[in-house]
């Protein structure tokens, strides 16, 4: 893989998807695309870039292979905590509609699930709180990962990562040598495919936003907008949420910063 074709291999993954890959990581495309090149019998980096742009399969079996889809129930707890013991709480007082959760980059779908796992949780400690059901939107880029998250089917070693014996005990039933997310918890989460990069305003106004561990694979400018567009579809009062190592910055002036036990979140300011 000569310099050249990594750099024109960069451009197009910031293109298609709008992750930004950092110099000499010449070893982590070979590692990912090279199994597609060697089934495919493309001999090199540059047939790879010139069949992606008439090959839509391809071109996204490719970002596929480059989307790291690393996560865990309830990964780092905190956001969850929040969301149940702080948010939910707080809409619940509203009571003025429906409310609206968006998971990006939901991977396998540990996380909306997680989410739908708190809602639950919330009702059987407060019944009745929640005047209209809670609808939970989770999107990702890599279709081979929404089908494994639609399906809601675990093997043993998933569910070994984040959950209790309670939770898993209540919010999974055996099914075969696996077990499945039973249906109450699934109900809640309707998944489709979304590229952050891409215009997302179809998917309505949501109340929360959960985007975590994934801005900082973005470009500068990249975050700006993805920011700025999630500030639009945020109604009065919402709150979007950052992977902890993430911050708002100088990226977007439409938040402002509320400090929560262990943490912070970020509210839209009032319009």
């Amino acid at each position: 893989m000569s310099n050249d074709e990594y750099t024109a291999f960069q451009k197009f993954l910031e293109d298609a998807a709008g992750i930004v890959l950092g110099d000499n990581k010449h070893y982590l495309v070979a590692s990912r695309v090279g199994r597609l090149m060697a089934e495919g019998g493309i001999k090199s980096l540059t047939d790879l870039l010139n069949l992606l742009t008439r090959d839509a399969r391809l071109r996204e079996r490719v970002i596929d292979a480059m989307t790291t889809n690393e996560t865990s129930w309830f990964r780092d707890a905190h956001p969850f905590e929040v969301f149940k013991e702080h948010i939910l709480p707080e809409l619940a007082k509203k009571n003025s509609g429906s409310i609206r959760v968006w998971s990006a980059a939901c991977s396998s779908g540990q996380e909306p699930y997680s989410l739908s796992m708190c809602v639950q949780e919330y009702l059987t400690n407060h019944p009745g709180s929640l005047r209209n059901e809670v609808e939970i939107i989770a999107t990702d880029i890599s279709p081979t990962v929404l089908e494994e998250a639609k399906a809601g089917v675990y093997d043993e070693i998933a569910l070994r990562r984040g959950l209790t014996a309670e939770r898993r005990t209540r919010f999974f039933q055996k099914n075969g040598d696996a077990f499945e997310v039973r249906k109450e918890i699934k109900a809640r989460v309707n998944f489709r495919s979304i590229n952050l990069s891409q215009n997302y305003a179809a998917l309505g106004k949501f109340n929360v936003i959960l985007c975590r561990n994934v801005l900082i694979y973005f470009s500068t400018a990249m975050k700006r907008d993805v920011l700025q567009r999630m500030a639009n579809i945020l109604v009065p009062g919402g709150y979007l949420v950052l992977g902890g190592s993430e911050s708002m910055a100088n990226y977007c002036d439409a938040f402002q910063m509320v400090r929560v036990a262990n943490g912070v979140i970020y509210q839209i300011k009032p319009r």
